[in-house]
C-alpha cells in the first residue's frame, strides 16, 4: 500500500477523536477519545518509518504506547474517584478536583 493512505487514515482517525474531545462531557469517553488520537499518531509514526526503512517511528509508537498506558492509569484512577466521591461526570461541571 502507498504511504498516503496510512497519512490519510491516520489524519481520519486523528480528526475522529479531536472532535471526541471537544463534543463529549463524559471524562471517560474524552479518555477513548484521547486514545484514539495517540493511536493516530502512532500510526502516521509506523507508516513514516516503514517508508524510511528505519526502526526509529516504530520505537516512538512505543514510547506514546507508554505514554497513553500511564494516561489510561492516572485518567480512569481520577473517574473512579468522581465516581466513588458521587461527583457530577460533566466535565463543565467538575470544579472539585481544583483544590
Amino acid at each position: 500500500m502507498d504511504l498516503v493512505w496510512f497519512v490519510v487514515l491516520s489524519a481520519f482517525i486523528f480528526c475522529i477523536g479531536a472532535a471526541g474531545v471537544l463534543t463529549r462531557r463524559n471524562p471517560l469517553v474524552i479518555l477513548l477519545c484521547l486514545e484514539l488520537m495517540l493511536n493516530a499518531g502512532n500510526l502516521a509514526l509506523v507508516a513514516f518509518s516503514k517508508m524510511h526503512g528505519v526502526g526509529d517511528g516504530q520505537v516512538f509508537a512505543l514510547i506514546v504506547m507508554v505514554v497513553a498506558a500511564c494516561e489510561v492509569v492516572i485518567g480512569l484512577g481520577l473517574i473512579v474517584a468522581m465516581y466513588r466521591r458521587r461527583l457530577p461526570i460533566d466535565v463543565d461541571q467538575m470544579s472539585e478536583l481544583r483544590g
